[in-house]
């Protein structure tokens, strides 16, 4: 667990920097967002704002992560979670016809490009707890 290599802690950064930006930009500007996801109709500017506060927030779980991968390697399994979840709640709403097909472009930049790096360190170096 002492040597978890350095590509962990990029993808790491690199996760808290995407999830501050994405989270940043649809705060700011959720309207512009909305359109651009062609999701108006489906989610109001309050709500978007919300999901993007709530990413916002994982970036600061993500940095403490690539800091220190050994003390707060249990921080991959709250994001691992919401990055299989989120793909699951889309799709069941997707299907349903309560969101378009085209917010699945999120889906894969907020979730599914994590997954290779989120899921190897989870199993090679978060399984057990710290001792």
């Amino acid at each position: 667990m002492n040597s978890v290599p350095r590509s962990y802690r990029v993808w790491f950064y690199a996760a808290a920097a995407y999830n501050l930006l994405w989270g940043a930009v649809v705060c700011a500007f959720p309207s512009w967002c909305i359109e651009l996801l062609g999701i108006g109709g489906f989610v109001s500017a309050p709500f978007l704002q919300v999901l993007g506060m709530m990413v916002g927030v994982y970036a600061y779980g993500y940095w403490l992560l690539a800091r220190d991968p050994v003390r707060y390697c249990g921080f991959v399994w709250i994001g691992l979670l919401g990055k299989v979840l989120g793909p699951i709640g889309f799709l069941f709403y997707a299907v349903r016809g309560d969101l378009p097909w085209s917010f699945g472009a999120t889906i894969i930049f907020n979730d599914l490009v994590w997954w290779p790096a989120f899921f190897v360190f989870s199993v090679r170096y978060a399984r057990r707890p710290l001792e």
